[in-house]
């Protein structure tokens, strides 16, 4: 769990959480990857046309050359410890404006997933047409385009699936409520008959078990994604009230 994902302010009996790309490790590695794909493969296809084109002209080299000097720079502003103020250096003479913060960072990660599954997407494509020239498979570069082009559906599901472990709120013990933020919602622990906890990454799942009273459906979230810690201790609620 990332500690800073967890804040404990006004009351003691009170525990904040937010879950995002920030706090979590396992939310950041899945946006990375999804958002990295998709951009990797929008520049496998212009970086292919752009080789084409210039290689009619003997150019492809510097094509190649520029690609790597462009991923190279991307992984050194990523490994810096003052990102920002290299990369304000690096664009001084054009009329853009760096962003800060946490803008900043997820555009470093998108960056650098970019080039991370470029690399990966490249690499199955350039295997691919050796193995198709050379009559190595009967079946062609049929598996490793396959295998690229796979990779675009399963970045949609890391987008998904990174979107769901998101989640904002608040345990009050005191009054054994927790809220939920991003929609707003209060789920009284009262109504809550038993949990059950499912562990992912560094994250947990907690599946809720509704009361109802008078055979009377009550209405709420019946999943939540939390820090570890808030999850043992809706738990411990929970297992008090019984």
């Amino acid at each position: 769990m990332d500690e800073d994902a967890v804040d404990v302010t006004g009351s003691p009996e009170t525990t904040q959480w937010r879950r995002d790309a920030s706090t979590s490790r396992t939310v950041r590695l899945l946006w990375t990857f999804g958002v990295g794909t998709f951009f990797a493969a929008i520049g496998t296809v212009v970086s292919w046309r752009l080789y084409r084109v210039a290689g009619e002209i003997g150019g492809g080299a510097v094509v190649i050359a520029l690609i790597a000097a462009l991923a190279a720079t991307v992984l050194t502003l990523a490994a810096t410890d003052d990102t920002e103020r290299h990369l304000e250096r690096l664009t001084r003479p054009l009329p853009v404006d760096v962003p800060s913060g946490t803008k900043l960072d997820r555009a470093m990660d998108a960056a650098v997933g970019a080039v991370v599954m470029g690399a990966v997407i490249g690499a199955l494509m350039a295997v691919g047409r050796y193995v198709s020239q050379n009559e190595l498979l009967a079946v062609g570069a049929g598996p490793f385009t396959g295998a690229a082009a796979l990779l675009i559906p399963i970045a949609l599901f890391a987008l998904v699936f990174a979107s769901f472990l998101q989640s904002v709120g608040a345990l009050d013990r005191e009054d054994r409520t927790i809220y939920l933020y991003e929609p707003d919602q209060a789920i009284d622990l009262a109504v809550i008959e038993d949990v059950s906890i499912r562990s992912i990454g560094d994250s947990a799942v907690v599946t809720l078990s509704y009361a109802q009273p008078d055979g009377q459906y009550v209405q709420g979230p019946r999943r939540l994604v939390v820090p570890p810690a808030i999850s043992r201790d809706i738990a411990a609620i929970v297992d008090a009230q019984r």
